[in-house]
């Protein structure tokens, strides 16, 4: 199969090789966002997970970075803006791998939505403090903002888009790592016992809790994405990922560690708090703080927009090129090189998503979680499927060996956990419903794929020559 059948594709027209290291590690550290997850994702985990919520984010980064390990099977070899459509397509062939695209597709998209989301809810904290009302525009307003100045960046130079990520994030985690510090130097105790009683902890707990981890992790792999416009992407892409996933796993485990011993007989308690980190510049005696927070949250949020407009769009330009989408989105723009009518298109689904929601009366924090827990499917699936394709294609190469065997297996054991959370005990709705929105979203991709197998039968030999002539060769590593 991965042998399946064309002529080389055209240069893709991106910009080769602009991206330097840390430019690099900064499209995969704001596709994640890290101040979100002690902004708003926290209170939702410790809701299903309690006490024991840092422990789920230990399982998640464990899992996540066995999956770097198979991403890095591929990504030390050989590098394309295709993302983990392409490593997919070459270790399992091109039908598993238009499967994993579509699944990416839908995970950056909708989970960019949900940041839109999450901005304006912090925007509105924000206004709230100094007038009350005008929710209803100022929401409309921050989402179009926010999702316009992405646009605006995405559009125009990866370049500038991954340096301003890189800037941004910095201040933001850097604000969040002093206000934490400041709360101990206040409340002069580390311990908390109740964090470390696992007497009444049960495996669903930390199952449900591991959907909400993962969520906040999402994204992690979109450096490879980059793959043409990074600087020496085969050490540069391998190396990026797992720092990435340690670096911000560690930040996790703090700052929910932090926020769970923080809120102790606190009202609200955190799994109620919509701005726990103004609570928090409270409890360290700065509640001027948590203004300053607010803005660094807002900027992390923005930042994770432009990330996943920028990973989108770069995985739907191409599937575009292999005809899988319309052929428009795999163009690049003459000036800018960037693949400008797909980020179009993926500007439109991420504001579109959200606003839609929005004027349907869905609250903003619920946005926030139902789009990051379709999102959180996508990524899920990707993840599976790559962990299946790296044997597979070191089968092919002559390279596997029992330890990447075995580390396939635990992998996709540690990730059926939240899938199956996510199914059972059946969440409440419109929770339970999530699942099946996403696979019938998945199902609408491949049911075009399906159709261009009818209509043009030599697709599949077309997309496999195409990823052997764009891919670069190990040779160059």
């Amino acid at each position: 199969m991965p042998n399946e059948g064309l002529v080389p594709l055209a240069p893709t027209g991106l910009r080769r090789e602009v991206l330097g290291f840390w430019e690099v590690v900064a499209q995969s550290v704001a596709n994640i966002a890290p101040s979100a997850t002690p902004a708003l994702i926290v209170p939702l985990a410790v809701a299903a997970t309690g006490n024991a919520t840092w422990l789920a984010y230990v399982f998640a980064t464990t899992a996540l970075l066995l999956v770097t390990f198979h991403i890095n099977q591929f990504a030390k070899r050989s590098s394309s803006p295709g993302s983990l459509y392409t490593y997919v397509a070459k270790g399992l062939g091109p039908t598993w791998g238009v499967i994993t695209g579509w699944c990416l597709v839908i995970a950056y998209l909708i989970i960019g939505g949900s940041v839109l989301a999450g901005a304006a809810n912090y925007i509105k904290v924000l206004a709230h403090l100094f007038v009350r009302g005008h929710d209803v525009p100022l929401t409309v307003f921050a989402m179009i903002l926010v999702a316009a100045a992405a646009w605006y960046v995405a559009y125009r130079d990866i370049k500038l888009s991954t340096q301003f990520m890189l800037a941004l994030e910095f201040l933001s985690v850097s604000l969040i790592l002093i206000l934490a510090m400041a709360y101990f130097l206040k409340a002069r105790t580390i311990i908390d016992p109740a964090q470390f009683s696992f007497a009444r902890l049960h495996i669903s707990d930390i199952r449900q809790g591991l959907v909400l981890a993962i969520f906040s992790y999402v994204g992690f792999e979109s450096a490879t994405a980059l793959g043409h416009e990074a600087k020496n992407p085969l050490h540069s892409i391998p190396r990026a990922i797992p720092l990435t996933v340690i670096a911000v796993g560690a930040l996790f485990v703090f700052m929910t560690y932090t926020l769970v011993l923080a809120f102790h007989g606190q009202k609200p308690p955190l799994s109620e708090s919509n701005a726990p980190l103004n609570v928090l510049s409270q409890l360290a005696g700065i509640p001027v703080f948590g203004i300053v927070i607010s803005v660094g949250v807002i900027i992390s949020f923005f930042a994770c927009a432009l990330a996943c407009m920028n990973a989108g769009s770069r995985v739907l330009f191409a599937m575009s090129r292999h005809g899988l989408f319309h052929s428009s989105a795999g163009d690049a723009h003459k000036v800018h090189a960037t693949p400008h009518v797909a980020v179009n298109v993926a500007a439109v689904v991420v504001l579109g998503a959200p606003l839609a929601m929005f004027l349907s009366h869905v609250a903003v924090l619920n946005i926030f979680g139902y789009l990051g827990a379709i999102g959180t499917f996508g990524v899920l699936f990707a993840y599976v499927f790559i962990s299946l394709a790296s044997p597979r294609y070191l089968k092919s190469l002559g390279e596997l060996t029992g330890v990447v065997t075995f580390a396939s297996i635990i992998t996709i054991l540690l990730l059926a956990i939240p899938i199956a959370g996510s199914l059972y005990p059946i969440p409440a709705a419109p929770y339970n419903y999530l699942p099946y929105i996403f696979l019938a979203m998945l199902a609408v991709g491949v049911a075009r794929f399906a159709y261009l197998r009818l209509t043009k039968p030599g697709i599949i030999a077309a997309i496999q020559k195409d990823l052997i002539s764009e891919l670069l060769p190990a040779a160059e590593v």
